[in-house]
Protein backbone atom coordinates (compact mmCIF):
# COMPACT_ATOMS: atom_id res chain seq x y z
CA UNK A 1 0.00 0.00 0.00
CA UNK A 2 1.21 3.32 -1.03
CA UNK A 3 -1.31 5.54 0.42
CA UNK A 4 -1.19 7.30 3.90
CA UNK A 5 -4.32 8.77 3.76
CA UNK A 6 -7.96 7.74 3.20
CA UNK A 7 -9.34 9.69 0.60
CA UNK A 8 -12.64 11.83 1.23
CA UNK A 9 -15.51 9.48 -0.09
CA UNK A 10 -14.51 7.04 2.48
CA UNK A 11 -14.30 8.90 5.87
CA UNK A 12 -18.26 8.62 5.94
CA UNK A 13 -17.10 4.47 7.42
CA UNK A 14 -15.44 6.31 9.79
CA UNK A 15 -17.21 8.33 12.02
CA UNK A 16 -16.26 7.38 15.16
CA UNK A 17 -12.79 8.76 14.73
CA UNK A 18 -10.39 11.68 12.93
CA UNK A 19 -10.71 9.88 9.61
CA UNK A 20 -8.49 12.50 8.51
CA UNK A 21 -5.61 11.27 11.10
CA UNK A 22 -5.89 7.69 10.50
CA UNK A 23 -3.43 5.86 8.40
CA UNK A 24 -4.05 2.96 6.33
CA UNK A 25 -0.54 1.56 6.53
CA UNK A 26 -0.71 1.69 10.48
CA UNK A 27 -4.02 0.06 10.70
CA UNK A 28 -4.61 -2.33 7.38
CA UNK A 29 -6.98 -4.52 9.31
CA UNK A 30 -9.39 -2.21 10.80
CA UNK A 31 -9.71 -0.33 7.43
CA UNK A 32 -10.15 -3.27 5.55
CA UNK A 33 -12.39 -4.85 8.08
CA UNK A 34 -14.32 -1.38 8.50
CA UNK A 35 -15.19 -0.86 4.85
CA UNK A 36 -15.48 -4.63 3.83
CA UNK A 37 -18.72 -4.55 6.64
CA UNK A 38 -20.16 -1.13 5.63
CA UNK A 39 -18.48 -0.02 2.57
CA UNK A 40 -20.27 0.73 -0.55
CA UNK A 41 -19.03 -1.38 -4.20
CA UNK A 42 -16.27 2.31 -4.63
CA UNK A 43 -15.28 1.76 -1.00
CA UNK A 44 -14.64 -2.12 -2.00
CA UNK A 45 -13.02 -1.22 -4.99
CA UNK A 46 -10.90 1.13 -3.05
CA UNK A 47 -9.54 -1.60 -0.55
CA UNK A 48 -8.82 -4.12 -3.09
CA UNK A 49 -7.04 -1.60 -5.24
CA UNK A 50 -4.82 -0.77 -2.49
CA UNK A 51 -4.52 -3.60 -0.16
CA UNK A 52 -2.91 -6.94 -0.98
CA UNK A 53 -5.43 -9.76 -1.68
CA UNK A 54 -3.14 -11.68 1.12
CA UNK A 55 -4.11 -8.70 3.52
CA UNK A 56 -7.47 -9.16 2.66
CA UNK A 57 -7.85 -12.43 3.40
CA UNK A 58 -5.69 -12.79 6.52
CA UNK A 59 -8.74 -9.68 7.91
CA UNK A 60 -10.90 -11.40 7.32
CA UNK A 61 -9.70 -14.67 9.05
CA UNK A 62 -8.87 -13.01 12.31
CA UNK A 63 -10.69 -10.20 13.00
CA UNK A 64 -14.02 -10.78 15.34
CA UNK A 65 -16.00 -8.40 14.10
CA UNK A 66 -17.52 -8.83 11.00
CA UNK A 67 -21.29 -9.83 11.32
CA UNK A 68 -22.13 -13.23 10.76
CA UNK A 69 -24.11 -12.32 7.36
CA UNK A 70 -20.83 -10.61 5.86
CA UNK A 71 -17.93 -12.81 7.02
CA UNK A 72 -20.37 -15.37 5.14
CA UNK A 73 -20.55 -13.41 2.04
CA UNK A 74 -16.67 -12.28 1.83
CA UNK A 75 -15.70 -15.80 2.92
CA UNK A 76 -17.46 -17.23 -0.40
CA UNK A 77 -16.28 -14.20 -2.45
CA UNK A 78 -12.62 -14.92 -1.72
CA UNK A 79 -13.03 -18.86 -1.72
CA UNK A 80 -12.34 -19.48 2.15
CA UNK A 81 -13.52 -22.12 4.14
CA UNK A 82 -15.95 -20.84 6.92
CA UNK A 83 -14.10 -22.98 9.60
CA UNK A 84 -11.09 -20.70 8.78
CA UNK A 85 -13.07 -17.72 9.53
CA UNK A 86 -13.00 -16.56 13.01
CA UNK A 87 -15.97 -14.75 13.58
CA UNK A 88 -17.60 -17.69 12.05
CA UNK A 89 -17.17 -20.07 14.87
CA UNK A 90 -19.13 -21.18 17.52
CA UNK A 91 -18.35 -19.41 20.32
CA UNK A 92 -18.12 -15.91 18.02
CA UNK A 93 -21.88 -16.36 17.15
CA UNK A 94 -23.01 -17.24 20.25
CA UNK A 95 -22.04 -13.78 21.57
CA UNK A 96 -22.93 -11.78 18.75
CA UNK A 97 -26.73 -13.26 19.60
CA UNK A 98 -26.77 -12.01 23.05
CA UNK A 99 -28.47 -8.90 23.24
CA UNK A 100 -26.22 -7.62 26.16
CA UNK A 101 -23.92 -10.21 27.65
CA UNK A 102 -23.87 -8.30 31.12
Amino acid sequence: MKTTRLPAFLHRYFWDIDAKKLNPQKKPQYVIQRILEMGDVKAVRWVRKNFSQRQIIATLKQRRGFSPKTASFWASFLNISKQKVKCLQKPYLQQHKLHWPY
